[in-house]
């Protein structure tokens, strides 16, 4: 039977990315996000207006989409009560986040330069997605609890690296889902994937029939 429920947060089963982005000073911030989605080469992360990412995404237009496997858990959970501003806003002292300026070192994360975007990606982790920014959009302007604080961001990918053990054997632009683990999170919760439940349908139609166009 189907109640009738008010969850606080709708975090259903996302992957979790690590968007590493340029402070003012030169230095590098690394935050874990779980709010996003991909239609062809572009990105689409929900993230708050008061947060060091959306602010150095909004002042330098762009950053490296790191995802993570379920082997970098313990990379994200060691960012996941830090903030990159300085002036921790009062909703996050609430919840016990701290100020910390060296997320990479603290974490253990090394740094990765990349081909064509100025910011690093995250050594660790098995996908890097390079990216500019395309977009930002505001969400919840119709709700005045949301107005302002939150934004919805386009990023468009220009280059992107795997890590070859996670590839199809002899085939450096396919994914092998059997492989890729990434790591989920689930109402603030860490997850992997298991085995394949069923065959699907959509499985049938050749992968290289969704690219859109071509890519820079």
């Amino acid at each position: 039977m189907h109640l009738l429920s008010e969850p606080s947060i709708l975090y259903f089963g996302t992957p979790v990315v690590l968007i590493s982005s340029e402070n003012e000073n030169g230095t590098y911030n690394l935050a874990p996000i779980s709010s996003a989605f991909w239609l062809g080469w572009r990105c689409i992360i929900g993230i708050g207006t008061n947060t060091k990412t959306a602010q150095n995404l909004k002042r330098k237009g762009e950053c490296v989409i790191n995802l993570p496997s379920v082997n970098e858990a313990g990379i994200v959970n060691g960012l996941a009560m830090l903030t990159g501003c300085d002036s921790v806003p009062a909703r996050k002292q609430a919840k016990g986040y701290r100020y910390e300026p060296n997320k990479f070192e603290i974490t253990g994360a090394t740094l990765m330069k990349s081909e064509i975007v100025s910011v690093p990606g995250v050594k660790e982790c098995p996908v890097q997605l390079e990216a500019v920014v395309s977009a930002i959009n505001p969400i919840g302007e119709d709700d005045i609890s949301l107005k302002d604080r939150i934004v919805s961001v386009e990023l468009k990918i220009l280059r992107i690296r795997l890590e070859e053990n996670i590839l199809m054997d002899g085939d450096p632009n396919h994914v092998d889902p059997d492989k890729w683990r990434p790591l989920i999170m689930s109402f603030q919760q860490f997850y992997g994937l298991g085995k394949q439940v069923h065959p699907s349908a959509l499985a049938q139609i050749p992968e290289h029939l969704y690219r859109q166009s071509a890519h820079p």
